[in-house]
Formats: C-alpha cells, structure tokens, sequence
C-alpha cells in the first residue's frame, strides 16, 4: 500500500515536471517571437531631408541635401529606409540622378512640394534639358506622399527645342508610385524605361489641355506594369505605351482632356517595335482628341497584338477607337506609304459606350495598304454623337475582323477572313525584353 502511494506521487511529480519543460519551452517561444517583431521594427529608419540642410524656401538650392540624404538612405543596411520630404516646404532641386542599387527597400515620402529651376534661364548652362529627376538602377522602392511634384513647364512650352521630362525611372525594378499630385511638366511627366514590376496607383497629373508633349505616363521597354485608379488631364497621351512593353494592366483610369490612352506611335524610322499583352479597362475618356489608339508609322516591322479595350466610358471624344498606321508627327503632313509596317493583330474593343465628336467618325481603322489589321473583334459597341442627330459612319481601310454584336452606329466596312499578306515571321522574330 506504502509502495502504491510512493508511485502516485512519483507519477505526480514526472507530470508536473514535464508541464513545466512545456510551459518553459512555450515561454521562450513567445519571448523569441516578441524578439523578432522588435527587431522587425528596428529594420526601419528615416531620414528627413531638412536634418541634412534642406531648406525649403522655394529658392534655396537643396539638391545637396537631398543627395546626402538618398546616399545615406541607400547605403543604410537597414531593411526599409524612408526618406521624408516634409510637409510646409518647397523645395528647388537641379537635375539629379539619384542611383542605385540600394541595400534595402527605400521609400521617398514626398508631403511637401519639389520643384525644379524656374524655366530655360534659370537651367544650369552645363547640364542636360532633357531631364529632371531621374532614379536610376533602382530595385525597391516607392515614391509616394500626399505632396506635389511641380514641373514648373510654362517657360519651356513655347520653345521649339524638346524640354525635359520630370520623373524618370531607368533599368528598374519592384517601383511603386502612389498617392502623389504631378503638375505641369516641360514634356512627359513620368516616364519608366526598361523596367519591371511597376505599380502606379492613385496619383493626379495635371497640366494646361494645351501643353505641349506633356504626357502623363510614358513607359517604354517595361513588363509587369499596373497603373490603377489614376485621373490624368493634359496636353497630350493620358498614357502613352512604346515598343518593348509586355503585360500592361491600366484600370480605372480618368483621362481628359489631352489625346487618350495611346499604344505608340511605333516603327519611326523604320524602327522594329514589339507589344503585347495590353489590357485597359474600366476608365472614363472624357473631352479628348482620342479615345483608345494604337499609331505606327509607315516603313516600320515589329507588331502589336494581343491588346484589349473594355468596359470603357467616352464622353465628347473625337476618335473614339482608331488604329493609325499613317501617323506623321506634324499635323496635316502626308506620310509616304511603304512596303512594310508593324503588323496590327488580335485587338479587342468589348463594351465601349458614350459619345463622340461628330467632326471625326466614332470608330476609324486605318491600316496599311501592304500590311493588314487582322482580327479585330467589336461587341457590345454604342457610341453616339454628342451634339444633334448626325451619325457618323465608322471608316475602315485594309481591315480585317468580325462583330461579336451589334454595334451603334453599325460598322460594315471590316473585312473577313485573313489575308495571305500577313507575314508571320514578323511576330516570331519578336523576343520579350529581360
């Protein structure tokens, strides 16, 4: 009976005793959990462009100060660097390339206003008009803020030389641009050459209808590319794609006034363009020369397809869909027509509604004599004049596609089938950029 009692309270004390190991195991779990959350936080670090000498008077020269700050921000090993641009300030940069690679993630948040020289005059004599802000070689980065980018383009619209760009990204990668206000640039507003994995979302690009050149989003040679939930209004593209462009995802787009959402022009100079994988979507194009366009020039090879246009709302828009492959850069010139062209094929117009501009017809297809467009499909088309009753009928020329549905104003001008003209090996010799 004794040895019975001695074994309970054995048995009691092994349970107790593993219950504890339990407990103090569990312990420095949690401890070790709380240990790396905390250092999570550590891996952050900000760096305020005041705190090294920026002033931000609006005359004061601060690129300096901004340098130092990049510099810093770029070779911190910490794994998010911040760089803030404080609210209450403007700040006077000349043109600065700010360069990569950095070690970590880094974020440029830009709450107070940017701006560049006042105009030609106040242009260093030494450096390039051509850009502004350009970051280059970046992997990881956001620029964001609730401040403005002020391009302060007035002074260089009448001028007959090409002024620069505001915001240029070169050979980048996993780029974020959000939540930020962009103003009247010399030329294009931001641009993203050979670059991928960018996403734009909720920015505001604004300059006069007529300025010149101002496009709002540029990107050229560049894969992966979303811009999201975005109100442009210029004097030129909305958003303008060149050659090399793959995997394009532009939504919920506000556009007008300015010239649309455009794919090229492409194939200048006899030039080889590729694009592909091009979707818009979801947008309002409202007051523009434009609606949806794809433009080449004659003399170039290369192609465009795989594009689709859909659910898009247009109000008083002159050329609502057109395809030019005519496009001459001067109004009113006559381009050469010429043996070759980039091949224009697989477009989808899907759900396109609203009302145009009666001097131009709702849906033109312009297409070269030598190089066909081919399937281009229309459904679910209902685009009508904007002032009185006088329809426009669409223009086709060398066209090739069929209507999934009925469309307004009805369209009998594409033609069926597809023509033995096309050469096939003109979209083969396309590669991917990488």
């Amino acid at each position: 009976m004794l040895r019975m009692k001695y074994c309970h309270i054995s048995a009691l004390v092994l349970c107790m005793f593993f219950l504890s190991l339990i407990l103090s195991i569990q312990a420095r779990h949690h401890s070790h959990k709380r240990q790396r959350h905390s250092h999570s936080h550590k891996s952050s670090r900000t760096f305020d462009v005041t705190k090294f000498g920026a002033i931000g008077d609006g005359i004061t020269d601060d690129t300096e100060s901004f340098k130092m700050a990049w510099d810093t921000a770029c070779e911190s090993e910490s794994e998010f660097n911040v760089i803030i641009v404080p609210k209450g300030f403007s700040f006077l940069i000349q043109p600065t390339i700010f360069t990569g690679p950095c070690h970590g993630y880094l974020v440029l948040k830009v709450d107070g206003t940017i701006m560049p020289p006042d105009g030609p005059d106040s242009w260093p004599k030494n450096n390039t008009k051509r850009l502004w802000l350009v970051f280059y070689r970046i992997n990881g980065m956001s620029l964001e803020g609730g401040g403005l980018i002020d391009g302060r383009g007035d002074k260089w619209w009448e001028l007959p030389c090409k002024p620069h760009r505001a915001i240029n990204f070169f050979m980048g990668s996993n780029l974020t641009v959000q939540e930020l206000r962009v103003r009247d640039s010399p030329q294009i507003h931001l641009r993203f050459d050979a670059c991928r994995s960018v996403h734009i979302e909720s920015i505001h690009i604004k300059a006069p209808r007529l300025s010149p050149n101002t496009d709002g989003i540029h990107i050229e040679n560049s894969t992966d590319v979303k811009i999201y939930n975005t109100v442009i209004s210029n004097g030129d593209d909305c958003v303008s794609i060149g050659t090399g462009c793959y995997d394009v995802d532009i939504k919920n787009i506000t556009c007008g006034p300015g010239h649309g959402i455009s794919i090229g022009s492409l194939g200048k100079y006899n030039s080889r363009a590729c694009v592909s994988n091009i979707k818009v979507r979801d947008s309002v194009i409202q007051m523009t020369d434009n609606g949806v366009r794809i433009k080449t020039w004659q003399g170039g090879s290369g192609y465009v397809s795989g594009i689709t246009f859909s659910n898009i709302h247009m109000y008083n828009v002159r050329n609502p869909m057109i395809i030019d492959q005519f496009y001459c850069l001067k109004e009113g010139e006559v381009c050469r027509n010429k043996t070759s062209a980039v091949v224009v094929s697989d477009i989808l117009y899907r759900n396109i509604k609203g009302t145009y501009d009666i001097r131009s017809p709702p849906m033109r297809f312009a297409c070269s004599d030598s190089v066909p467009c081919t399937n281009l499909t229309l459904s679910d088309i209902e685009l009508l004049p904007d002032q009185g009753d006088m329809v426009v009928d669409p223009f086709c020329w060398n066209a090739y596609g069929d209507l999934r549905t009925q469309t307004i104003p009805p369209v009998f001008c594409l033609l069926d089938g597809f023509p033995q003209s096309i050469l096939h090996n003109d979209i083969a010799h396309c590669t991917r950029y990488s």
